[in-house]
């Protein structure tokens, strides 16, 4: 696939951006693409709205996985693009279209020349929620096949094209999503006693929560909890009968989420005797965190300084991948692809620079030949 190629694809992929496990689309897109290549060493397989490819290799001692992820977030598109999301509410702003194309790009390669290495490509669904990673790994298709090692990359706004950056060891945090509901008993503004006002209790929630991290967990072991989200009350002068609290929980050890968890559980029994109100707590999706495999990331340091690339040491970040469950049970690892956009990840108007696709693609390929 040559330059212009790659763009188109991308920005046909970018016109079409689906929620997890609504990604049907994409999936059927993927497939043309997929079928129209060389198919004497492929081995395609559909994996509900996402897609295992086999590539046979020539000598197949050993079997890399690389994984791409294909949804898209539910957010209202502002780049102004001639190919700006087709979908009301739904944008490509993570980059997964740029994933996609990557990905595209080597499997393209390796079906004209295939590796010495048998190679597995997984287009992964829902990797922004509910996460399918997860089951994907785990799923009856994927018993079929033993990866030695597997690994993935993400757009990097802030890194220039031509870079790339990853660490050994802990790369992303360990996430968890966080819904809250309240529900007390509303009244009359001029009658609080009356009521349970479920926008004080929803007030206080918020504000403890904060001690939690500041006075609970080990400065040494960083978590966050945000609440991005509240929700309650119908008009100024009636007391909120239900509130609703929408957030997040990083940290960088599974220990800690378990620990942080039981401590907001501890708020939320307080809560309802001190406000005379029901709490319930949904924690969503959770994804383990990204734990780069340090032999791994010293090889693919060595596999991009022997290119006309620039490999980077990357900090820790307390984002969320759920290709960490991946790298749970195989050892892998992820890296940041520079792509140099002034807006950054899950904002309307990121526009990461095309240029970095045929780097992506450069990198992705020479990787699963030599790792």
């Amino acid at each position: 696939m040559n330059k212009e190629h790659l763009i188109q694809i991308r920005r046909e992929l970018h016109q079409i951006p689906e929620l997890g496990f609504e990604e049907i689309k994409t999936q059927a897109y993927l497939l043309n693409v997929i079928r129209n290549l060389p198919q004497d060493h492929l081995e395609i397989y559909p994996w509900k709205t996402g897609i295992f490819v086999w590539v046979k290799g020539k000598s197949g001692e050993k079997t890399i996985g690389y994984r791409t992820d294909i949804d898209g977030l539910p957010l209202k598109e502002t780049t102004n693009y001639e190919f700006a999301s087709a979908h009301e509410g739904k944008m490509h702003a993570c980059g997964h279209d740029f994933h996609m194309t990557i990905a595209l790009a080597a499997l393209s390669k390796l079906a004209h020349e295939p590796a010495d290495n048998h190679v597995l490509f997984l287009f992964q669904p829902a990797e922004e929620g509910p996460g399918g990673a997860e089951p994907m790994i785990h799923s009856d298709l994927m018993k079929q096949f033993t990866l030695d090692k597997i690994f993935a990359l993400h757009i990097a706004p802030e890194l220039p094209v031509g870079t790339v950056a990853s660490k050994p060891g802990m790369l992303f945090a360990n996430t968890s999503e966080l819904f809250v509901d309240l529900l007390g008993k509303g009244g009359h503004a001029a009658f609080p006693h009356t009521a349970y006002d479920m926008v004080v209790a929803a007030s206080s929630f918020v504000t403890q929560l904060q001690q939690i991290t500041a006075r609970r967990v080990d400065p040494l072991d960083s978590a966050v909890i945000t609440i991005g989200k509240i929700e309650s009350g119908t008009v100024q002068n009636i007391i909120a009968e239900r509130a609703r609290l929408e957030g997040t929980i990083r940290t960088l050890s599974p220990e800690s989420m378990d620990q942080v968890k039981g401590e907001v559980e501890k708020v939320a029994k307080g809560l309802e005797i001190s406000n005379d109100c029901t709490v319930t707590i949904d924690y969503g999706a959770n994804y383990h965190q990204v734990f780069n495999h340090g032999e791994s990331i010293e090889t693919f340091k060595s596999i991009v300084d022997q290119t006309k690339y620039t490999y980077k040491e990357a900090r820790m970040a307390m984002t969320g991948e759920d290709f960490g469950y991946m790298a749970k049970e195989i050892p892998g690892f992820m890296f940041w692809l520079g792509v140099d956009s002034e807006a950054g990840l899950h904002h309307s108007n990121l526009k990461p620079k095309e240029e970095a696709l045929e780097v992506g693609a450069a990198i992705v390929e020479e990787t699963l030949r030599k790792l």
